[in-house]
């Protein structure tokens, strides 16, 4: 049997050819409309030159803003408009040596290394220098050469220098790369800097672009702007008065931290000395950079009587009219340990023990609830562990002497001696009793504002609460007397009632055990108006040359800042004007 097959027409032909042709002309279209619309960034920048290409490919980082309480935001760290010098080789009409030789001394750049990238003659791009002026633009200019091009930069400046440094912290490097260090600019390095772009393309022997090639073309993202807590104002006034107070005293240094006590929003924080983060790189030691407020941790000496005094109130075992014996020492064991005074006061009250700052009261408050109960109230208020506030370097504070259960160590903490802490721990310690009791996260960073104009704010957050109300509202009229009647005077504001507590540490030797002869830290702890307070500040004033205690260097400064804060959120006086 014979099999027949079946021969193709011309219309089968035809009808192939059409469908391939189909095919052809749908691919090109696709190709087309992804070439014109959805790679139109890459043909734009390409098109308009380098310049473009660079601003697409490089996010502009986002800036740090601080507020005022009208709302209205302030830079602190933004970008200041600059030059980049590059050379197009590709483009260079000249003698590269020639140019390399004229230019060089303009850039502060060795002549080999400019004339090593622009004797590049296939490339099309070698930066020479970053953040030029404009003198120096101007004069690059002049010269006239094909190829040496200029393409506005962006520069990151610190328009408070000084002032808000330790809270900011700069843009350095990180090896070849730019990258925030200390402060906001570390801790928020990621969300700030943005997102690089990316640019894949076929080129051809000669380093130039296949217009039909293959290519990828993902512009950048640019970074968050940061919204702060921080009032441009206080942290102004509280930073200006601390630099002062410490040339004052002779200080070796100081600190502020100021917070919202409801909420635990950072006002102000600050340290002295500070640094230019615009010129960063000169200082003679780099701790500068170091954020006091909450590195520095130190041994806080009689601040830390109202937390001894507010656990044993909240737990029953005295009122602010209980009385002791005070014999001017206690002995535990081998240790006698004597008020700072070195004198015997007799019978006295427990806001007298507060008000005279006695040793042995703090350690008669501290017995009545045992080692063990008084450690778990220092925790409570959050000794020992980081607040895990919004920036880098922060220290956890040590209470390691407690965990051995021994009375001495409970007998020595009771008085700020023997356990360490921050500045900014105190603050919120404090910041506990002024708000009723609960103690509140202290956070530095208000919001978070994208760059397609979403934004993630920051809430409040209560970590718990530490003493009950009624036990809040009794110890801060206690240090209301500490103000008033006690070592704290002139940390106290005419017409308001301030709340308050001197504390003077002494600092432990570096190469044994025992402290130092004649070297001492001052702190004052407080807030204010006690009835409805604004603000919790801490001052700390490290190693005073002319005065040796705190009522006599932290207690002024506290007094002025907390005059400032009353008076700039206008709160009008409740107290009889001749109140201390």
């Amino acid at each position: 049997m014979v099999s027949r097959r079946r021969s193709r027409t011309p219309l089968d032909r035809t009808q192939v050819l059409t469908v391939v042709a189909g095919v052809f002309v749908a691919a090109l279209a696709i190709r087309l409309f992804s070439l014109q619309v959805l790679q139109h960034g890459f043909y734009t920048a390409l098109a308009e030159g380098q310049h473009s290409l660079y601003q697409q490919l490089f996010p502009t980082r986002g800036k740090i803003f601080a507020v005022e309480k009208s709302g209205q935001r302030f830079p602190l760290a933004t970008n200041e408009p600059l030059t980049l010098v590059y050379a197009n080789p590709s483009k260079l009409t000249d003698d590269p040596e020639e140019i390399a030789q004229n230019i060089a001394p303009m850039l502060d750049l060795d002549r080999a290394v400019v004339y090593e990238r622009l004797a590049k003659s296939n490339d099309q791009y070698e930066p020479l220098k970053h953040a030029v002026r404009k003198p120096v633009v101007e004069r690059l200019k002049a010269l006239g050469y094909v190829g040496i091009e200029f393409v506005e930069e962006l520069v990151r400046f610190y328009p408070e220098a000084e002032t808000a440094a330790h809270v900011v912290g700069f843009l350095g490097y990180d090896g070849d790369q730019r990258a925030g260090q200390n402060g906001v600019e570390g801790a928020f390095d990621e969300a700030l800097a943005g997102r690089v772009g990316q640019l894949q393309a076929d080129r051809d022997a000669a380093g130039r672009w296949i217009a039909v090639g293959a290519r990828e073309f993902l512009p950048a993202r640019d970074g968050d702007d940061v919204v702060l807590t921080i009032d441009r104002t206080i942290q102004h006034t509280a930073c200006t008065k601390l630099a002062e107070a410490v040339t004052k005293h002779g200080a070796d240094g100081g600190s502020v931290v100021v917070l919202e006590p409801s909420t635990g929003a950072v006002l102000a924080m600050c340290g002295a000395p500070s640094f230019d983060p615009n010129n960063y790189a000169d200082v003679d030691d780099p701790s500068v950079y170091a954020n006091p407020t909450i590195f520095k941790q130190y041994e806080p000496g009689s601040v830390m009587k109202g937390m001894t005094m507010a656990a044993a109130i909240d737990q029953g075992a005295v009122a602010p009219s209980s009385t002791y014996t005070d014999e001017g020492f206690v002995k535990i064991g081998t240790f006698t340990i004597r008020n700072s005074d070195g004198k015997t006061h007799g019978q006295k009250t427990m806001t007298q023990v507060l008000e005279e700052s006695l040793n042995t009261g703090a350690i008669y408050a501290m017995r009545q609830i045992g080692p063990r109960t008084f450690e778990s109230y220092l925790k409570k208020f959050g000794f020992g562990a980081q607040t895990d506030v919004e920036l880098q370097g922060e220290s956890a504070g040590d209470l390691s002497t407690l965990r051995a259960g021994k009375e001495i160590f409970a007998a020595t903490a009771s008085y700020g001696q023997g356990i360490t802490v921050t500045p900014l721990q105190l603050a919120a310690a404090y910041g506990a009793l002024a708000n009723r009791g609960v103690l509140m996260k202290p956070y530095i960073v208000r919001e978070l504002i994208h760059p397609d104009g979403t934004s993630t704010v920051t809430q409040p957050s209560e970590i718990r609460p530490v003493v009950s109300p009624a036990t809040a509202t009794t110890v801060s009229a206690m240090l209301v007397n500490v103000v008033k009647n006690g070592h704290g005077q002139r940390a106290g504001v005419p017409g308001y009632f301030i709340a308050g507590k001197t504390g003077t540490a002494q600092v432990p030797k570096a190469d044994g055990p025992g402290y130092q002869e004649n070297v001492t830290i001052g702190t004052f702890a407080g807030y204010g108006p006690v009835d409805d307070p604004k603000f919790v500040m801490v001052v700390r004033i490290d190693r005073p040359r002319d005065v040796q205690f705190a009522e006599s260097s932290a207690a002024p400064l506290f007094g002025e800042i907390a005059d400032f804060i009353l008076h700039y959120y206008d709160i009008p006086p409740t107290a009889p004007l001749n109140s201390e």
